[in-house]
């Protein structure tokens, strides 16, 4: 089974809203490790492929 980038970004945005309605501090972590992520694929495009 092979997940695009399309279908993995709603999948990881639920997983992490249920996450920080379990556990709100986790919410700091989220949100920078979100952006972390999007920042490296936005600098390294070929990563995400």
């Amino acid at each position: 089974m092979h997940l695009s980038q399309v279908a993995l970004t709603p999948l990881i945005s639920l997983i992490a809203g249920v996450l920080i309605l379990i556990m709100p501090r986790l919410l700091n972590y989220i949100v920078a490790l979100y952006l972390i992520v999007v920042g490296l694929l936005g600098l390294f495009p070929h990563l995400a492929a």
